[in-house]
C-alpha cells in the first residue's frame, strides 16, 4: 500500500501573531518563463519554496537553462543559453498549467516552440484559443500535433492589434512576451490587469522591452531586437496574504500580515470588514482582527480589480460558520464549486445552482476526512478544519504544496494544532 502525505488539523485554535508573505506564485512562474527571452543570468528575489517553482525550474533545465534556487535567501538564478531548446515535454507541462507560459518567449525568441498541452488545477475548462489566435495574428502558424501545440514563425513575429474576448492572464502574458521581440508595434486590447501581469511587464521593461499602458487594459508594445538579463524582486503574493486575512477572521484571531500590498486586495479586505473584521493597513502590509462571529457576505468573482476567484473557496468557508446567509457567485471557473461537496462533508450548509452557491452559516463545523481538488480548495479546507469540532484530515496535500510555502509551519507558529501525516493511499486512514 502506497503512503502519501495529508494535513491533520485539530479544530478550535485561535490564530494570533505575525506572518510574512513571500513572492507571488502566479508571478514568479511568469517571470521564470520571461527569462527565456534573454541570454545570460536572470536573478529573481523573494521566490517562494513551492512545488510549482520546482516544476518550472526542471522545465527550464530541459530547455537548456541552468537553474539554482537558494531557498534560504529566496533567490532563484536562471542562466539562459544563447540557443535554448524549444520543446516543453508533457510529463512536466501536465503537472502545471503555467508551463504554457514558455510558448510566447520561445516563439518570440527562436521562431519555434513545441509545448505539450497543459494540465494543472482541476477547476474547469481554460482553453488556449486566445493564446493561439493572438499568436496567429502576430504571424505564427499554430497546430496541435500528438498532444503538443506546435508554433512556427521562421521569419519572426510581426506586430499587430489584438483583442482578447476575455482578459485572460495567461493569454495576456504569452502575447506580451511574444510581442516584445516582434517587428513593429503590437496593441493588446482588453488585456488582463492583475498585479502579476504588471510585475511581469516591469521585468520586461527592465530587460529592455518598450511597453506602454502597464496596469491598464490596453498594452502597446514596440518590438526591440534583443533583451538583456536582470535582477528582479517578485511582487508579494496577494492570494497568500488573503488566505491569512481570512484565517484571522475565521478563527476570531489577530494576524499581522507583512510584505503584503493591501491595494491588491481592496475588495477582499472590504468584504472582511463587512463581515465584522477590523482591518488596519500599515506600511509593510496589514493587520486583521476579529472579535465576534463573522457576518455572512456576498461575493462575486471577476477579473482584477474584481474579487479574486482564488479567494472564493476561503470566503465559502468563512460564510459556512457566519451569522446569516451569503451568496457566492463564481464567474470565472465553473468547477471551483467542486470544493463545496468537501465542505459539506464537514457539515456546511451549501446549495449550488449553476455558478451560484448559497451558504447558510452554522455555529460550527464538524471535523472529517476531505480531499483537496486544487491549490486554493486545499488551503480553504485547512482553514475550515481550524474552526471544526474534532479532527479534519485534508488529503491530496500536494495541491497545497504547489502554492503555499511552509504553510503548516506558519500555522503552527500562529497557534494552530496542525501536522503533516502519512496516510495509506486509498484508505484515508492515518
Amino acid at each position: 500500500m502506497a503512503h502519501v502525505e495529508a494535513i491533520r488539523i485539530v479544530g478550535g485554535a485561535r490564530l494570533a501573531g505575525s506572518v510574512r508573505v513571500p513572492g507571488a506564485k502566479n508571478s514568479v512562474l511568469m517571470l521564470m518563463a520571461a527569462a527565456l527571452l534573454a541570454e545570460g543570468r536572470t536573478i529573481l528575489e523573494d521566490v517562494p519554496v513551492i512545488l510549482d517553482v520546482a516544476i518550472m525550474s526542471e522545465l527550464l533545465r530541459r530547455l537548456g537553462c541552468e537553474v539554482e534556487h537558494d531557498v534560504v535567501l529566496g533567490r532563484l538564478t536562471i542562466d539562459v543559453p544563447a540557443e535554448p531548446l524549444h520543446q516543453a515535454d508533457y510529463d512536466l507541462v501536465r503537472r502545471m498549467r503555467a508551463s504554457i507560459n514558455v510558448l510566447g518567449p520561445l516563439l518570440g525568441r527562436l521562431g519555434i516552440a513545441d509545448v505539450a498541452l497543459p494540465g494543472g488545477d482541476n477547476i474547469g475548462s481554460r482553453g488556449l484559443d486566445l493564446h493561439i489566435s493572438g499568436l496567429e495574428r502576430l504571424g505564427a502558424t499554430v497546430e496541435s500535433e500528438h498532444g503538443y501545440l506546435v508554433a512556427r514563425a521562421p521569419g519572426g513575429l510581426v506586430g499587430a492589434t489584438l483583442w482578447l474576448d476575455f482578459p485572460s492572464v495567461g493569454a495576456t502574458l504569452n502575447l506580451l512576451m511574444a510581442a516584445v521581440l516582434a517587428r513593429g508595434t503590437t496593441v493588446i486590447d482588453n488585456a488582463a490587469r492583475e498585479p502579476e501581469i504588471v510585475d511581469a511587464a516591469h521585468l520586461l521593461v527592465a530587460m529592455g522591452a518598450k511597453i506602454d499602458g502597464i496596469g491598464t487594459s490596453t498594452l502597446m508594445i514596440d518590438g526591440v531586437e534583443e533583451l538583456h538579463s536582470v535582477t528582479h524582486r517578485v511582487v508579494p503574493d496577494r492570494i497568500v496574504a488573503g488566505t491569512w486575512a481570512v484565517a484571522a477572521a475565521l478563527t476570531l484571531g489577530d494576524i499581522t500580515i507583512n510584505n503584503a500590498d493591501a491595494s491588491h486586495l481592496e475588495i477582499a479586505l472590504d468584504k472582511l470588514a463587512q463581515a465584522g473584521a477590523d482591518v488596519v493597513v500599515h506600511d509593510d502590509g496589514f493587520r486583521v482582527r476579529m472579535s465576534k462571529r463573522p457576518l455572512a457576505v456576498d461575493v462575486v468573482t471577476l477579473p482584477y480589480p474584481g474579487f479574486p476567484t482564488d479567494l472564493q473557496p476561503h470566503f465559502l468557508a468563512l460564510n459556512s460558520i457566519a451569522v446569516g446567509a451569503g451568496m457566492v457567485t463564481e464567474n470565472l471557473f465553473e468547477a471551483r464549486f467542486r470544493f463545496v461537496q468537501e465542505l459539506a462533508r464537514m457539515g456546511a450548509e451549501v446549495r449550488t445552482d449553476g455558478h451560484h452557491a448559497l451558504v447558510r452559516g452554522r455555529e460550527r463545523l464538524s471535523g472529517a476526512p476531505v480531499e483537496a481538488s486544487d491549490i486554493r480548495a486545499g488551503a480553504a479546507l485547512v482553514l475550515a478544519g481550524l474552526v471544526a469540532e474534532g479532527i479534519t484530515t485534508v488529503h491530496e496535500v500536494q495541491h497545497v504544496d504547489r502554492g503555499y510555502a511552509h504553510f503548516v509551519e506558519d500555522l503552527q507558529r500562529l497557534g494552530a494544532d496542525v501536522t503533516r501525516i502519512q496516510t495509506d493511499l486509498g484508505t484515508g486512514a492515518p
